[in-house]
């Protein structure tokens, strides 16, 4: 089993910068990528990026590229996800993930087989 717990949501004025981290328990190293999906009200999950644990290839939806940052600490089995230049369309609730049954599909938030609870971010205009 794999645990994830976010933190670092919060209400930010446009341009500004969050860190949001996604802290792993159990058998994590066993999940191969981690993934970070947001959702908005009424809309589906989109995907924003993701990581290998081995290697640390990256990937970016094409809204977030270039302005937010995925990383991991492997001592301490989080996950970060630096966001900068905040826009208000990205305002939504940011969720963790771990462990796609099929790691090509990253992208796909129904694919991985743990997820977190949440954390809001508010972008103000």
């Amino acid at each position: 089993q794999v645990q994830l717990v976010e933190s670092g949501g919060g209400l930010v004025q446009a341009g500004g910068s969050l860190r949001l981290s996604c802290a792993a328990s159990g058998r994590i190293f066993g999940t191969g990528v981690m993934g970070w999906f947001r959702q908005a009200p009424g809309k589906e999950h989109e995907f924003v990026a993701a990581i290998r644990w081995i290697g640390g290839t990256t990937y970016y939806g094409e809204s977030v590229k270039g302005r937010f940052t995925i990383s991991t600490d492997n001592v301490k089995n989080t996950v970060y996800l630096q966001m900068n230049s905040l826009k208000p369309e990205d305002t939504a609730g940011y969720y963790c993930a771990a462990d796609p049954r099929n790691s090509r599909r990253y992208f796909s938030f129904n694919e991985y087989n743990y997820r977190g609870q949440g954390t809001q971010v508010t972008v103000s205009s």
